[in-house]
């Protein structure tokens, strides 16, 4: 671990990825809290975290249910306790096999299916492991990726090609992606309730031709936040809101003081001549997201603050290369730049949590505007 006798961020080689504790325990009852008042359970998504430490924050009392986007992180989280996941991305016949690898192992885990086809090799694999599998059909409720429109024949085709391939129908799953290009609270409410109203109508439509449908999970972090009822609904899907981040700001879900996740880096050179600032974090540690550039106010690759987490005002990445990040100031701003001397250690607000995230294998533990490292939580990575 190239970074352990680090005790401060002063001291810290950077770039490296640091996460605010007190911010991370604040999001994570702010969503806690919303759902136990709607009167559902809630299922984190752990593709944005993929860290056990940040998991054992979410659940303080032993592991709970959990969403996953990867079989790497299936095999993690189970190696790490958890026995109830949902895999929420549509299965190819290898995914499927290892996901019924697991469910022989004693872990509940339901997969994602959409078609005919992989109802049939889901069936396959769990005959060849010797266990029943589970599935969700996905539900398209707002054209933004996969799963069946709510009157789709295809619907219960894929029912009916479950059960008599035998395997269980656990419910029905939907995903409202469009709400990250949303950024009223009006709009993000109705986006919610559409997203509450097809899955629930889904489930009706599965009901009333004779199929199962305990299960009827929705979600997303805007939607989640910005629900005014979930009756029908069992289960509530998110996961950035653990962290949030830049993309989440402009769509109106978080404040920046609530952001608990950055990058620190450190200054490596000037160009006071064209308004630049140079430093040792582009585009690999940042990532290339660029998620705010279609949102009200963009973020260039990142919102910059102090060793503290304080933001100096309009002051962005605005270009980033493979190792370097240029600092300016916003277009259009009238805020001078700050006189930051080369050796000066900053910290950066990311677009998007979960790809900035994806280029770091461990996060830095503090709290506030504490420098000092609390702890290093390992995070995982790959497929």
């Amino acid at each position: 671990m190239p970074h352990a006798s680090a005790t401060s961020l002063k001291g810290l080689p950077t770039p490296a990825l640091i996460l605010d504790r007190t911010r991370l325990d604040r999001n994570i009852a702010r969503l806690a809290g919303r759902m136990t008042a709607l009167g559902v359970t809630l299922r984190p998504h752990m593709k944005t975290a993929k860290s056990i430490d940040v998991a054992r924050h979410v659940f303080p009392h032993g592991p709970g249910p959990v969403t996953v986007s990867t079989m790497a992180e299936a095999d993690y989280f189970a190696d790490h306790g958890c026995r109830d996941m949902t895999y929420a991305v549509g299965i190819a016949p290898h995914t499927a096999s290892r996901a019924m690898t697991l469910r022989k192992a004693g872990i509940n885990i339901k997969v994602l299916l959409d078609t005919v086809e992989q109802a049939a090799f889901l069936a396959e694999a769990g005959q060849a492991a010797g266990v029943t599998p589970a599935a969700f059909i996905e539900i398209d409720c707002d054209g933004h990726r996969g799963g069946l429109r709510v009157d789709d024949d295809k619907l219960l085709e894929v029912a009916a090609a479950l059960r008599d391939g035998g395997s269980a129908l656990a419910g029905v799953l939907t995903h409202a992606g469009e709400s990250y290009a949303l950024h009223t609270p009006d709009a993000l409410a109705a986006a919610a309730e559409n997203e509450r109203a097809v899955a629930v109508k889904a489930a009706e439509r599965l009901r009333a031709a004779g199929h199962p449908c305990p299960i009827v999970s929705v979600g997303s972090t805007p939607t989640a936040h910005f629900a005014a009822a979930l009756d029908g609904v069992t289960e509530v899907r998110a996961g950035v809101y653990m962290f949030f981040d830049l993309v989440m700001h402009g769509i109106g879900v978080c404040a920046t003081d609530d952001i608990a996740l950055s990058v620190l880096s450190t200054v490596i050179g000037a160009k006071p001549e064209r308004g630049w600032i140079i430093v040792d974090a582009g585009w690999m540690a940042l990532s290339r997201d660029r998620g705010t550039a279609g949102q009200r106010v963009d973020q260039g690759y990142g919102l910059v603050c102090d060793l503290a987490g304080r933001i100096y005002p309009d002051l962005i990445v605005a270009h980033a290369n493979q190792e370097h990040g240029t600092l300016a100031i916003r277009s259009g701003s009238s805020q001078p730049l700050p006189d930051l001397p080369v050796g000066t250690k900053l910290r950066i607000l990311p677009n998007h949590a979960c790809a900035t995230g994806a280029q770091h294998d461990r996060y830095h533990v503090v709290a506030g505007e504490s420098a000092a490292i609390e702890a290093q939580w390992p995070r995982i990575r790959g497929w």
